[in-house]
């Protein structure tokens, strides 16, 4: 089994509403994530910078080439109690952060075998071909609804609760995120985003602003389409090719986790 890698571009953006960014995501070689903070003033941004500080610290340990690969998804899975428990405490030592939450999603790649890390709204989706498909399932009030039939695709917009998260990581030690194993394929494209993108473009519209395009261009071109779709949220966007050689063994981090 061959260690394949991800090629990555990456950016972080406040919005046209928005005071300041709560997003923060990660990327290197073999791990990417993006996080969505919650929480209002400058809660939102400490919880996905908690988030994303925390796991870049883990993917370091993860790609070590002593740790198994057992270990390693053990590991992974495991860094949603670890930066759970480290929201708690950072609440308890500053009362004013207290409710602060963040999403969480990421990808890590052993080999050919790409697992998704996944609670809250963020989203993972893949381009392979000409097929685009959503890997995670948002954890909402909304999709439990759909999953039920109880309402419709198109009754999303309107519907009062479309913004309730019924999983977040806010230190309360309540998670169901089981792993999500994929096969990786050379040429296989992942987007992950935070709901800035995912909850103002249509599927088949980010769909045709990353096809076919240099990743740097394709990320400006999502950020920008939803600059002009009024860009309510902060959008964050990371954009991961497979390849067989690493390009770099820069990481970066973007939005509050700078």
């Amino acid at each position: 089994m061959s260690q394949l890698y991800f090629a990555s571009a990456a950016r972080s953006a406040v919005g046209l509403v928005r005071n300041g960014n709560e997003d923060s995501a990660f990327s290197s070689s073999r791990v990417i994530a993006v996080a969505d903070g919650m929480g209002g003033h400058a809660a939102g941004e400490v919880a996905s910078r908690i988030a994303i500080s925390k796991l870049s610290e883990i993917a370091q340990v993860i790609t070590n080439p002593d740790v198994d690969t057992e270990s390693a998804d053990d590991l992974f899975i495991n860094s949603l109690y670890t930066i759970d428990l480290e929201i708690k405490e950072a609440a308890e030592d500053r009362p004013e952060l207290s409710g602060m939450g963040t999403t969480l999603t990421s990808l890590f790649l052993a080999g050919d075998e790409i697992s998704l890390l996944h609670i809250g709204d963020s989203r993972a989706y893949r381009l392979r071909g000409s097929a685009f498909d959503q890997l995670s399932v948002d954890h909402t009030v909304i999709q439990e609804l759909l999953n039920q039939g109880a309402i419709t695709e198109g009754d999303i917009a309107t519907h009062p609760q479309r913004s309730v998260l019924t999983q977040v990581l806010m230190g309360e030690g309540i998670l169901n995120a089981p792993l999500q194993i994929f096969e990786g394929k050379v040429k296989d494209r992942y987007l992950l985003c935070s709901d800035g993108l995912s909850s103002v473009l249509t599927e088949k519209e980010i769909k045709s602003l990353i096809k076919g395009k240099e990743r740097v261009e394709a990320v400006n071109a999502l950020i920008d389409a939803t600059y002009i779709n009024g860009a309510p949220d902060n959008v964050t966007v990371i954009i991961a090719d497979i390849v067989e050689l690493p390009e770099s063994d820069l990481t970066e981090k973007i939005g509050a986790a700078q």
